[in-house]
């Protein structure tokens, strides 16, 4: 893939809960600086799967326009996510003859066109097709075969997939927004670009993005995703369990978990006081008090039933011990009060909450962890660019003469 002319890179996620755009303008030195950033409440999407287009496309749009706005330029394509279509993974290896010769661009190519051509079926889409590592005549463990001599070169490829349909949804109301799918990103593997440090994916690590309509995982093991996957709970179950619980709209059931919500219990629950309005009254009518301790003891079980999910979907892949001790939690989700120390007993696993790392001009109100799938998108666009997409250097221009001056101002004016 390709930067959009000028160096700018447009990273659109959209999530159950909101949508966001970022747009990142690429520096000589071949970084990304964030140049605009927009938002909307995402309308017409339920559990990463789209449920009426229309309020979509106006919340893709609203968004797009304020980014477009802030930075000051025009988008055309972008890079989206994709969380629906229940996301998975699997593992496929094969090998090929190189003829004795040493295995060049040609080879590797050829091994994963032939790997999506294997793993193609008519009602999935193929998201990522990834090399985990090569053989070189049986001997495993090597991670760059270029240039080495063998008869036999075998390969073991990540490949993550997703449900056609929903994939295809989200792509139309994109595409009806006047917008160019330019690639597609898993959101698990997204956050877990923008969140981890080189060490936790070399070590090996779990990514939890816990976000409004799904929680999604993935696993890296000496720097590659080797695994991802989707469970369709998210913070949007909890609000859920709220207003049903408290009876009260899901407005004050949002407020409520957000202000005063906890995964943990505290000495201070039981005194401290909230009132709650009822559903149909107004807020100055009728009205419930009830203990802190009521509202985390509502939102304690649907925690815990998500964290028990994640352990046991990681345990039943021989994940569990393969992925180390680490965990990231990132997301909206993860910044319910108590979370960290909560997932660490139910996991049993070292836990810290991630948000997007080393990203020049991120507003400090977009650089928590609920946006670090939009982040994560625009360090996707950095490390699958083509080199030289990587930003125009002062003197590529007069590297060209004249008429490559005047050709590159056409292309960036027309």
């Amino acid at each position: 893939m390709t930067v959009t002319r000028g160096g700018l890179i447009a990273a659109l996620d959209v999530g159950s809960t909101k949508v966001c755009c970022f747009l990142a303008a690429v520096q000589e030195d071949g970084s990304a600086r964030i140049v605009g950033v927009g938002h909307q409440i995402a309308r017409g999407m339920r559990a990463g799967a789209v449920t009426d287009m229309e309020p979509l496309e106006n919340s893709i749009r609203a968004a797009v326009a304020s980014a477009e706005e802030m930075a000051g330029e025009s988008v055309r394509s972008v890079i989206v996510n994709v969380s629906g279509g229940q996301p998975a993974s699997s593992l496929v290896d094969f090998e090929v003859t190189t003829g004795g010769h040493p295995v060049d661009e040609a080879d590797l190519r050829r091994m994963l066109d032939h790997g999506r051509a294997h793993c193609e079926a008519p009602d999935r889409e193929l998201m990522h097709a990834i090399p985990v590592e090569y053989t070189i005549d049986g001997n495993e463990g090597v991670q760059d075969p270029r240039g080495m001599y063998g008869e036999r070169l075998g390969i073991s490829l990540h490949v993550v997939s997703a449900h056609a349909g929903p994939v295809r949804n989200l792509a139309s109301v994109v595409n009806r927004c006047h917008l160019d799918i330019e690639a597609r990103v898993v959101s698990p593997y997204a956050s877990g670009l923008a969140c981890l440090v080189e060490d936790e994916r070399e070590m090996g690590v779990t990514c939890i993005d816990m976000g409004g309509g799904t929680t999604s995982i993935a696993v890296f093991l000496r720097g590659r995703l080797i695994h991802v996957d989707v469970i369709p709970i998210g913070g949007q179950h909890v609000t859920a369990d709220i207003a049903r619980g408290l009876t009260t709209p899901h407005s004050w059931a949002e407020r409520l978990k957000t202000l005063y919500g906890s995964a943990l219990p505290s000495p201070a629950d039981e005194r401290e006081m909230l009132k709650v309005p009822l559903v149909g009254e107004d807020e100055d009518g009728a009205a419930n008090q009830i203990a802190r301790s009521v509202l985390n003891q509502i939102i304690r079980p649907r925690i815990e039933e998500t964290f028990e999910m994640v352990r046991n979907h990681l345990e039943e892949r021989g994940l569990d011990r393969q992925a180390g001790r680490r965990v990231v939690l990132t997301g909206g989700g993860a910044q319910l009060q108590g979370m960290r120390d909560f997932a660490s007993r139910v996991l049993d696993k070292q836990v810290r909450v991630g948000r997007p790392i080393a990203l020049p001009g991120l507003p400090e109100a977009t650089n928590g962890p609920a946006f670090s799938t939009s982040a994560g998108l625009i360090r996707y666009a950095l490390i699958h660019q083509t080199p030289s997409a990587r930003g125009r250097k002062a003197g590529d221009d007069e590297a060209k003469g004249g008429l490559g001056r005047i050709g590159s101002w056409l292309k960036r004016n027309f």
